[in-house]
């Protein structure tokens, strides 16, 4: 079960810094409950980065991230008041989007 999105984005010299904390298990599929039992898969397979609706950044991401990952990009061309825009999509269909202006 996924959560929230925290997003900071500031501008500096023509380069937007984005920084996101995504809520989200990142199962591996290897690791035991209190049972015994393995926990299934569940981790974010898609991300995608909008700057102004405009796709910048496409990515594939595996199991082997963390619980709870952080990303940080820089994108050439960001400037104050941008709109920002992350989505993932998890291998069980979830999806997540968030949006933030960039400051």
């Amino acid at each position: 079960m996924a959560g929230p999105m925290k997003i900071r984005a500031t501008a500096q010299g023509g380069v937007a810094d984005i920084r996101v904390l995504m809520s989200h298990p990142m199962e591996t599929g290897q690791r035991k409950d209190n049972a015994g039992n393995l926990v299934p898969l569940h981790f974010i397979q898609n991300l995608t980065v909008k700057l102004n609706d405009k796709i910048v950044i496409e990515g594939q991401i595996s199991q082997a991230v963390s619980r709870n990952p952080v990303f940080s990009f820089r994108v050439k061309g960001g400037k104050t008041g941008d709109k920002v825009e992350i989505s993932w999509l998890d291998n069980k269909g979830e999806t997540n989007k968030t949006e933030a202006a960039v400051a």
